[in-house]
């Protein structure tokens, strides 16, 4: 793994950032948490799932990196344990390179972003700020509103009749900014940059949290009356 990071100091919140790194290769730890601290992050460290859930329950994070194959309980696992207590909580797995099953399945248990092995440390850093800054506090702004839809992107949260939902943080940015173009064709190329901040990449993940979408803001997501598939392009949020 090659690459540098400039020993910048940054803020989200208040003050440092706290990253977990979930990794049974203590020499990939290693890195990683070096890399980050000399970004300007508190790297902890965890080897296995267990150690990791507990950790996260005890004294939580503000962003996790997960590697799926884990002793004790495995990535997928984790995740979907923390997704069910802590659907606003930052989590970048990490897959085995060609293993796109892995990447899918980590994406549609709430995972927010992946990256694969082997991977340069400095792009990990780089995804790492990129989610940090998405789920920094942004300045207060009006409600956005479709139907019986409403994104607060001030507060971080959403809301259907009232009833907030559990959404994960790329689920409620890609909500906000459907919502901030109505009655436009997106496409997953677009979509990929604006709100995972990509310029390449799988677009699967876009598909996977698209459909997670869906299931929590369609009366029917089989047959979608709010997000709908443009065929050959991406998807349009059509107002009620």
């Amino acid at each position: 793994m090659t690459g540098t990071v400039e020993k910048t100091r940054r803020t989200y919140d208040a003050g440092m950032s706290r990253v977990l790194v979930v990794d049974d290769d203590e020499t990939i730890a290693t890195v990683v948490r070096d890399y980050l601290e000399r970004a300007g992050h508190h790297a902890a460290y965890a080897r296995d799932g267990r150690t990791a859930l507990k950790r996260i329950e005890s004294d939580p994070p503000d962003l996790v990196v997960l590697d799926i194959m884990l002793p004790e309980v495995d990535g997928l696992e984790v995740c979907r344990q923390v997704r069910a207590t802590r659907p606003d909580l930052p989590i970048i797995m990490l897959t085995a390179l060609g293993e796109a099953e892995d990447r899918i399945a980590g994406l549609e248990v709430g995972a927010d972003d992946y990256v694969t092995k082997p991977f340069s440390p400095r792009e990990l850093v780089l995804r790492i700020d990129s989610v940090l800054r998405r789920t920094a506090p942004v300045r207060p702004d009006r409600a956005l509103t479709a139907g019986s839809i409403t994104v607060d992107r001030a507060a971080r949260r959403a809301t259907r009749d009232g009833v907030e939902l559990s959404l994960t943080v790329r689920e409620l940015e890609l909500l906000a900014y459907l919502m901030q173009h109505p009655d436009v064709a997106l496409s997953r190329d677009q979509l990929m940059r604006e709100v995972w901040g990509w310029t390449f990449g799988d677009q699967s993940t876009v598909t996977v949290h698209i459909r997670r979408l869906r299931e929590k803001v369609e009366d029917d997501p089989t047959a979608p009356a709010l997000i709908k598939t443009v065929w050959g392009i991406g998807y349009r949020l059509e107002l009620p």
